[in-house]
Order: C-alpha cells, then structure tokens, then sequence
C-alpha cells in the first residue's frame, strides 16, 4: 500500500485542492510503483506573471489593467529568472474560465449549468477565490459554500458566485457533462469530487505500470517449411 499527499493544482487542476491518495496493489503482484511526478508548478506561474508577464499577454490584459505585484513577491523574483525556464505553470482561475461567457451580463443560459447564482458577500477571513491564482479548494456543505471557497473575487474586489459550470471547469469536468438538480445539491456534489484531471493522471500511469509488468517477452517459433518431394 502506498499513500501521498497530492495538490491538484500540481497536475494541472486550476484549484489548490490537497487530498490523501491511497493505491494497494495485490501482494502477490510485487508491484513497485510510485506517484507520478508533479507537472505544473507555482513558482512557474509566478515566473510566468512577475517575470515574462506571458501570462498577461495570454490573456490580452493590456498594462493599464494589469495587477501591481505584490510587494510580498518581490525578493524571489531574481531568484525566479535565475531558474528559467522552469515547468508548466499552475493553471489559474483565470485560465479556466475566460472563454465562458459572463454570466452577470446575460439571464439566458447559453452554456449549460451557468447560471448565475445571487448572494454572495464576503467576510472576514472569507474573501473568495482570485481570479489570477488556483482557485482555494471547493467545497461542500449546508449550503453549498463554507468559508466562502465557492466565491469568486474579481479584480475590482467584488464577488460573486461560482456558476455550476465554472465550479465543474475547476474540478476538470467535461463541458458535456451536464449536471442535473439546484444550484446548492450540484455544489455540494462538486466539492464532494475528485479532481477528474488528478485522478486521470494517477490511474493512468497505474495503468501503464501495471500493463507494462503483464508483458513478457513471447518467442515465437516460424512454422516448419513444408516438404518438398
């Protein structure tokens, strides 16, 4: 049995969501397998915004409206440009989302499961998720957003609700995948998943590991030439 803490965000789920894995294998398999290696990683992303701003070209945000950097940023920043070019950045809130439609801009349900949802307000230590980090990790509850984690923060500083959809785009659902049922029993049943993305890539290189011990070089022996008389 083998277990690991693993962060979402560093496979390439925009959501900082750490979970205990545990895979057992069969004893009599004598299976050797460790988790694979993460792919993305934040000091890429921080390289990737403070460092060659790609980030902000990516998504077309022109200098006037881009963030200050945190001031709290700025002493790795050197040490930053000193390792490029490092990984795969994390994926934000951002990346996920921005070719969704606003859903505050129109009450018509173009895409399915964005809606969007009124109430929001933040409180202390409940401020939501920024738009330009991993999202703070989804949850479950009573109401669908304890801690105040099913937010999103704008850069204005306003907040609103996720939308059913944008909460899937974050735990990595398919857009086909189409949820049925209210706005606060889907939520629940979003904080309630794995990541699809994260599960995907832990059982598929168990898959691979375990497809690669079945092989065994097979001699294949060519049939006797026929007789000739």
């Amino acid at each position: 049995m083998i277990f690991q803490l693993l962060n979402a965000a560093d496979y390439g789920v925009p959501q900082r969501r750490e979970r205990v894995f545990i895979v057992a294998f069969r004893s009599d398999l004598a299976v050797e397998w460790s988790f694979p290696a993460p792919t993305h990683s934040y000091e890429a992303l921080l390289a990737d915004q403070w460092v060659t701003r790609d980030y902000w070209d990516r998504h077309e945000i022109s200098e006037r409206k881009r963030p200050q950097l945190p001031a709290k940023l700025r002493p790795r920043l050197n040490r930053l440009a000193s390792l490029l070019p490092l990984d795969t950045p994390w994926r934000t809130v951002r990346d996920a989302i921005s070719d969704l439609p606003d859903p505050e801009a129109s009450s018509s349900e173009v895409v399915p499961n964005h809606v969007l949802q009124l109430g929001a307000r933040p409180y202390p230590g409940h401020t939501g998720s920024p738009l330009d980090e991993a999202a703070k990790t989804l949850k479950a509850g009573d109401h669908g957003v304890p801690g105040g984690e099913n937010m999103l923060r704008l850069p204005s500083g306003r907040v609103r609700y996720f939308t059913i959809r944008e909460s899937a785009r974050l735990q990595t659902f398919p857009d086909d995948f189409v949820f049925q049922g209210s706005w606060t029993e889907t939520m629940r049943q979003l904080g309630n998943a794995v990541p699809v993305q994260l599960s995907g890539v832990v059982a598929s290189d168990i898959r691979r590991h375990l497809n690669a011990k079945a092989k065994r070089p097979v001699s294949v022996c060519a049939p006797n030439p026929p007789s000739i008389h």
